[in-house]
């Protein structure tokens, strides 16, 4: 049996990614050891995974992020950026990603080597650690794809890119590494050169098809059945009702606007609006106001259980995260993305390339397209089909299952 290393950014939706926790959960199944690493605050959903944590100071994701400078007042390339250079710092912000390196380093002498070690796709310390420990890095939750071509990129990123660059070496010279798990491109992030777990399956990435590495792996997945009796809110919901659950994940929840104009396009194109404004606390008088502006009947709720409500929802309406949009996926949902940052942006574009929903602006929400696309995707029978047939494709991929004993085959290689 091996010993394997789950390592994630302290924030709940990167414990999962598709079917990050799930692989864990597998691997343990098998009887290997399991050990997620993260900071202190996701604690307590480990716990109730049933996966053994370990806590350390820090993971070397920069969170919470310093507050957001106000961009209205500076010139329009300037103000570009420094969201870029936000972005940038998040992931690999110097002092913190050698302060989770070095944590990292320590727990060795608590939980001993690990054999593998599987980590989100944005942990710079994980992909480190790893090359110090001599230890094979998996990345679960994103493909292995080739550099950008330099030619291609706009100025801010070249800038950017260079400073990436510069991070990246200065660590490398700091623990004395070689950045093996790291691109040399032109846009450096981590890719591991023994494998990549992606939730999804070829056909997402059908528009990246030509940049694909060859150890990006496709395993799907599939719903996973509740075990336990549904939440009192939802059996009160008639059954024949069908429900359109609006969220923001776990980080882009202060957009309370947002919220309540989903609500009120899914309630007027005849839904049951479910609200689900994340984890992160906001003030009782700010409730009190998103409360008045939804539309009746709808239920805000800080957590919903997927299990039980994704099979009752017919329309999802959320930012594009990628544990979102794979939950909308293998569930057979149509749906809306309306982007906020990140990889948000390409998730929208592929739930419009892969014809199982709408990806919309900022600007389109603003003018009203919620309403019209409500009701485009209800009366769509097209597109709800092509929702069915994508679930199918991705449960017949393996899912968690097959993503273990991929890792389990790293274990061999290595040995």
């Amino acid at each position: 049996m091996a010993h394997f290393w789950f390592i994630s950014a302290p924030l709940f939706g990167h414990l999962d990614w598709g079917g990050f926790l799930k692989t864990a959960q597998a691997l343990q199944r098998q009887g290997h050891t399991v050990t997620w690493i993260s900071e202190s605050p996701i604690g307590g959903a480990l716990a109730q995974a049933g996966v053994p944590f370990a806590p350390v100071r820090r993971t070397g994701w920069l969170w919470p992020p310093p507050p957001a400078p106000d961009l209205s007042s500076i010139p329009p390339q300037e103000a570009v950026m420094l969201r870029y250079r936000r972005a940038l710092d998040t992931w690999l912000s110097e002092a913190w990603v050698a302060e989770g390196v070095t944590a990292l380093l320590e727990l060795v002498r608590d939980t001993g080597t690990p054999d593998v070690i599987a980590a989100d796709p944005f942990l710079s310390a994980a992909a480190l650690a790893a090359e110090a420990l001599a230890v094979p890095l998996v990345v679960c939750g994103w493909p292995a794809l080739k550099e950008l071509n330099e030619d291609y990129l706009f100025p801010v990123q070249k800038t950017l890119a260079a400073d990436s660059q510069a991070r990246i070496e200065r660590l490398c010279q700091q623990f004395g590494l070689a950045g093996v798990n790291f691109s040399q491109g032109a846009t450096p992030s981590v890719l591991s050169p023994h494998l990549h777990v992606s939730y999804f399956n070829a056909d997402w990435y059908q528009a990246d098809a030509d940049n694909l590495l060859p150890q990006t792996l496709f395993v799907g997945g599939a719903p996973t059945p509740p075990t336990d009796t549904p939440p009192a809110w939802l059996a009160d919901i008639p059954a024949e009702a069908p429900l359109a659950l609006v969220t923001l994940g776990s980080v882009f929840t202060g957009d309370l606007g947002f919220f309540s104009w989903a609500a009120q396009a899914a309630a007027r194109a005849g839904y049951v609006p479910v609200v689900v404004i994340g984890r992160n606390p906001i003030t009782p008088e700010k409730k009190a106001e998103l409360k008045a502006a939804l539309p009746p009947g709808t239920r805000l709720l800080n957590w919903v259980p997927f299990e039980h409500v994704l099979p009752r929802t017919r329309l999802m309406i959320h930012h594009g995260g990628m544990g979102t949009t794979h939950a909308a996926v293998v569930h057979g949902i149509p749906q809306i993305a309306v982007p906020h940052a990140a990889d948000q942006r390409g998730n929208a574009r592929r739930i419009a390339q892969a014809k199982v929903g709408l990806n919309l602006t900022a600007l389109d929400v603003q003018r009203g397209a919620l309403l019209e696309g409500a009701r485009a995707l209800r009366d769509d029978t097209r597109v709800q089909q092509n929702a069915r047939e994508l679930a199918a494709a991705f449960a017949a991929l393996g899912g968690a299952e097959r993503a273990a004993a991929a890792l389990e085959a790293v274990v061999g290689q290595n040995r």
